[in-house]
């Protein structure tokens, strides 16, 4: 199917222009100032070991806690954005991920360093979908895979100020310098989106929902979740996004320095790379969606089956250490599980209604960020257990994706044949909508 088959745009549909640009670009450079400080840990994650005193378990600790919290708050945020709207959320998120990084860069305490990570996780929860929700009500509705990986790629931009700048700040002026400093720029997009965010364009306010408490909740959860293609998003997403996400969020590092015999600088220029190669790769998905909604599903199988065949590739290659050109390989491939994560939010989207687009979004971006918990979580346990055998450890990514891709296998005919009833639907209403 094309696009333009899939997607019909109706007179309520946003003009999109420059206005909408800059309004959704507030929005961009709040989630993009929230990935810097989710990242940060990342190329930091050696010197937590060291100031903290901690083993590989108790590192992993940091990044999971943060992703539990920021998997556990995306069904919450999203009901909080269709009530609340985009402002008043991402305000809230502002302040919260701004006092987590100050918090982490003053922490005296392992414990009190896992709570300013839990805090920050708490307020980056509340960033994408929000971003996400912006992008549709200012936008008309064919645009949003292209604006869907747009932002993703800014996020993305985030990442490579953490591989650039961060890594290169610790070394320079040190862990609070570095981490306190940085805390300035949540304070930046704070005043930006006070003094120039709107939820929506003028004359598009969205219908009125009433809102009935804890039966409502039930029933905006109940009614994304009973969607196939809101559930299919959440799987695409699961078992796409994990694999770079946990070499980028904690184990890259270690991995190409212990295992790998890779100097500092070298290690950071490969986490570098699979930045670069995201950003890349999110254009085309992006571009490619838009023309060839069919291609929605190859891509994201097609992204699994690489990345997959590329891990194993590494981990049992001969010797002790694989070569540098399949590092440098199994990085720019890992560049295209982000963007393949993008693809659950637009079998999503079609599934639902304007209402309950925050909701289902949340479902959905859930999804990889459990994952990624899960595989923190037992890589550094293999890893404690093994005595750091990284091939044992990143074996467990391949038990995730199994259960993923049998998943996406199982829903996909069911997503088609309802979004083919959707379409018939929306071209009724088209031709009975009054001039």
């Amino acid at each position: 199917m094309s696009a333009s088959s899939c997607e019909v745009s109706l007179p309520s549909d946003p003009p999109g222009g420059r206005r909408a640009a800059a309004v959704w670009g507030i929005g961009v450079a709040v989630y993009f100032v929230a990935v810097i400080f989710r990242t940060s840990l990342g190329v930091a994650g050696l010197d937590a070991a060291d100031r903290f005193d901690v083993n590989a378990s108790a590192l992993s600790t940091f990044s999971i806690l943060q992703l539990l919290v920021y998997a556990g708050m995306q069904i919450p945020v999203g009901l909080m954005v269709d009530r609340l709207g985009t402002k008043k959320v991402l305000t809230i998120g502002v302040v919260l991920f701004t006092v987590g990084q100050l918090g982490f860069a003053l922490s005296p305490s392992y414990g009190m360093a896992l709570a300013s990570r839990a805090l920050l996780g708490c307020g980056d929860a509340m960033t994408f979908i929000s971003v996400l929700r912006l992008g549709t009500r200012w936008f008309p509705a064919r645009r949003g895979p292209l604006i869907a990986q747009i932002a993703a790629l800014f996020g993305m931009a985030g990442n490579l100020v953490s591989t650039l700048v961060i890594a290169r700040m610790l070394h320079g002026v040190g862990w609070t310098a570095t981490f306190a400093g940085s805390a300035a720029a949540g304070l930046v997009v704070l005043v930006l989106m006070l003094l120039f965010l709107k939820d929506h364009p003028e004359g598009h306010e969205p219908p009125p929902v009433r809102h009935t408490g804890a039966a409502f909740v039930r029933r905006q959860i109940a009614a994304s979740w009973r969607e196939p293609g809101t559930r299919l998003g959440m799987w695409v997403h699961f078992t796409t996004q994990f694999p770079a996400m946990v070499f980028l969020l904690l184990w890259g590092m270690p991995f190409l320095v212990e295992a790998q015999g890779l100097t500092r600088e070298s290690a950071g220029a490969l986490l570098t790379l699979v930045v670069a190669s995201n950003m890349v790769v999110g254009l085309v998905y992006g571009q490619i969606i838009a023309r060839h909604h069919a291609a929605r599903t190859p891509l994201a199988l097609g992204t699994i089956g690489a990345s997959a065949l590329l891990w194993a590739a590494t981990i049992v290659y001969p010797g002790d250490t694989a070569p540098l050109w399949l590092l440098i390989t199994l990085c720019t491939v890992l560049g295209a599980c982000g963007p393949a994560s993008m693809i659950g939010f637009d079998f999503a989207r079609p599934a639902n209604p304007p209402e309950r687009q925050g909701t289902a979004s949340g479902i959905v971006n859930m999804g990889g960020f459990v994952a990624s918990m899960t595989t923190l979580l037992a890589v550094g346990v293999l890893l404690d257990a093994t005595g750091d055998d990284y091939r044992i450890a990143f074996s467990s990514v391949f038990v995730l994706q199994a259960l993923g891709v049998a998943q996406i296998l199982r829903l996909r005919a069911r997503t088609v044949r309802r979004e083919r009833e959707r379409l018939v639907a929306s071209r009724v209403e088209a031709v009975h909508v009054p001039v």
